[in-house]
C-alpha cells in the first residue's frame, strides 16, 4: 500500500494558525476532508484544499488510485523560515517584526477494506455509572449544606464610628 506525499512550501501564515486547520482534517476521507474545508473560516484553509486537491489528482493519474477510497493519513506542519522586518517606536528604537511561514506536508493513503476508520472509543458502562454515581452523591452534598448551613448571627448595634476612631494604641 503506497502513501502519496504532497508538501507545501513557504506558506504565509504562522504554523500555529495553520495547525488549527490540520486537525480539523487529520483521519478523514478525502471528500469529507474537502466539504470541511470549503466552509471552514480560516485563511489557512485554502492552501489546504489546493494541496488536498492536488494530491487527489496525483494519486488518481500517476498511481491510479480510486479518489473516493482515499483517506488522509497524516498532516504535518512545520515552522519555515521567518521573515524580519522591522518597527519603528517611540524615542527612536526599532522592534523586530517576524512574519512566519509553514510547510504543510499531507500523506494520503488507500483504505483498506474490512478495515475501518478508527473514530472516538465511547466511554465503558463501569465509567458512565461511576459518573452517575458522583453526579448522586454530589446532588446529595448539596442537599445537606443547605440543611446544615447557618444564617450569620446578628451582631448587636453600637457605635460604629467609635470603634474606626479609637483604634491606635494610647501612650
Amino acid at each position: 500500500m503506497a502513501e502519496i506525499k504532497v508538501k507545501l512550501s513557504y506558506l504565509r501564515i504562522a504554523p500555529r494558525k495553520t495547525r488549527l486547520v490540520a486537525d480539523l482534517i487529520k483521519n478523514k476521507k478525502v471528500d469529507q476532508a474537502q466539504s470541511i474545508l470549503e466552509f471552514t473560516v480560516k485563511k489557512a484553509s485554502l492552501p489546504f484544499l489546493k494541496l488536498l486537491n492536488s494530491a487527489v489528482a496525483n494519486a488518481k493519474n500517476n498511481h491510479q488510485m480510486d479518489p473516493s477510497n482515499l483517506m488522509i493519513s497524516r498532516v504535518t506542519v512545520g515552522e519555515g523560515p521567518k521573515l524580519k522586518r522591522w518597527m519603528s517606536r517611540s524615542r527612536g528604537a526599532a522592534y523586530q517584526i517576524q512574519k512566519k511561514t509553514s510547510h504543510i506536508t499531507l500523506f494520503l493513503r488507500e483504505i483498506e477494506e474490512g478495515k475501518k476508520i478508527k473514530k472516538a472509543k465511547p466511554l465503558n458502562k463501569n465509567a458512565e455509572n461511576k459518573k452517575e454515581e458522583k453526579e448522586v452523591k454530589s446532588e446529595k452534598k448539596k442537599e445537606w449544606n443547605f440543611l446544615d448551613r447557618k444564617l450569620p448571627e446578628e451582631k448587636p448595634k453600637g457605635e460604629k464610628g467609635l470603634n474606626k476612631i479609637f483604634r491606635r494604641k494610647s501612650v
